[in-house]
């Protein structure tokens, strides 16, 4: 018999089973934090710009390094004359006309030349180009945190919208109840028809609530799907996110930011290109020095060496060229100063950042632990109400106001724990940890 009702059993436990199967596929399929963060890293379009502009700045340096490397030109021509080339020679009162060069010329020449001092000029500019190229890095360092930040708000708010939901829903469940035992006590003739009406209109001005909460739960998808390169409209199962419990003195956060911000390390980066920019101007007017060689042909029957091998040690020095190198350099010298300034003036807002941040987080610490004692003391003051209007000691518009007072306190303890989780990840961006 036992072995007759097994089967029977396992036929019972197979819908249990598949539900709960369900369930854990649908906690492995939500999604975290990180994982939207490498999805939205990896097809975010203004990131993809700025590893363009790091890109572009990687090749300005390899052009500047290009420039202490020998060059090699490659010349030829033809040449067509309407008279053949001949000079003039009086000789014993006889004059004479000799040929010397033909009439059509063919010509090529190689050379090489090899910059031996430039006067700064070719170091310095490697060194500029360097500065940007380290600069344009940390620029995409900053865009890429500015991003993660932009999607952990994204999630965050559809996080919160999803909870505001079940709050209306439960404000919509709580009223059909209590519209049900009012309808029943109505019936019964235990209480005014005032009251059945009250209950029917807060109960549809909950529903429509839950309407606006369910809209709201929507647009949130829609923009956390954006900006991970999704269709607006696609399912959106996230994991659940905790506050961060840790607390750093705010002294300490704030000598860490003005450290390793990205913008701030960016700022410096530009100053110094500029600096040495300024100093390859000026290298202009030093003394150039180049070493050349190569080798030379000109079609000319009448020479004796149409083709020659050569080598020059070559020198130029710009003495006077009426200031423009010194001004152009001095422009150069205001435009770091200006970017200087700025960075002063950014790590006091840095400076602020944190601070606000911090005092966020030490905000919202402290209201998760208040309402989360409301909810419970709301939840039996409703309770103690419902007793009440059930035998009559009490009015319908203390249940409403009970109701409300619950339906607030869930909302509140909701707001503050996703206040709280996204306090922490701006304070991380404001460091510079996110």
């Amino acid at each position: 018999m036992n072995s007759a009702h097994h089967p029977k059993r396992l036929r019972g436990l197979l819908p249990l089973a598949g539900l709960a199967a369900a369930l854990l596929a649908g906690n492995s399929a939500a999604e975290s934090l990180p994982q939207a963060w490498d999805t939205a890293l990896a097809v975010d379009r203004g990131l993809k710009a700025a590893r363009e502009n790091t890109g572009a700045a990687e090749s300005l340096l390899e052009a500047a390094r290009s420039s202490s490397l020998p060059s090699v030109s490659l010349e030829a021509g033809y040449t067509a004359l309407d008279k053949t080339p001949a000079f003039r020679a009086d000789l014993l009162g006889q004059s004479l006309q000799m040929p010397m060069a033909q009439q059509d010329s063919a010509a090529y020449k190689a050379m090489a030349t090899l910059p031996l001092y430039t006067g700064g000029r070719i170091e310095r500019g490697i060194d500029a180009a360097a500065a940007g190229l380290e600069a344009a890095r940390l620029g995409e360092t900053a865009d890429v945190q500015n991003l993660k930040l932009r999607v952990a708000d994204a999630y965050v708010n559809g996080l919160r919208a999803g909870r505001m939901l079940k709050v209306a829903e439960s404000h919509v469940e709580s009223l059909s109840a209590h519209a049900r035992d009012v309808g029943n006590l109505h019936e019964q003739g235990m209480v005014a028809r005032s009251d059945l009406l009250s209950v029917r209109v807060a109960l549809a001005d909950a529903r429509q609530k839950a309407l606006q909460a369910a809209n709201a739960l929507d647009l949130a998808r829609a923009a956390y799907n954006r900006l991970l390169g999704r269709p607006l409209d696609q399912a959106v199962s996230l994991d659940e996110l905790a506050p961060d419990a840790g607390r750093v003195p705010l002294a300490r956060l704030t000598e860490r930011a003005l450290v390793q911000r990205s913008e701030l390390a960016a700022l410096a980066g530009q100053i110094e290109a500029l600096r040495h920019q300024a100093a390859a101007v000026r290298g202009e007017n030093r003394p150039q020095i180049a070493l050349s060689g190569g080798y030379g042909y000109q079609q000319n029957r009448y020479q004796v060496h149409e083709g020659q091998w050569m080598v020059t040690l070559g020198a130029r020095w710009n003495v006077f060229d009426g200031g423009v190198a010194g001004h152009r350099a001095g422009a150069v010298e205001r435009q770091a100063a200006a970017l200087t300034e700025q960075r002063e003036e950014l790590a006091s807002v840095v400076a602020l950042q944190v601070r606000q941040t911090w005092l966020d987080v030490e905000e919202t610490g402290k209201r998760i632990e208040v309402t989360r004692s409301a909810i419970d003391q709301a939840e039996e003051n409703l309770r103690v109400v419902r007793d009440r209007y059930a035998n009559g000691l009490s009015t319908h518009t203390e249940v409403l106001d009970a109701e409300t007072l619950r339906v607030n306190s869930e909302a509140n303890h909701a707001a503050a724990h996703y206040d709280a989780a996204l306090a922490g990840l701006r304070l991380k961006r404001a460091v510079g940890d996110l």
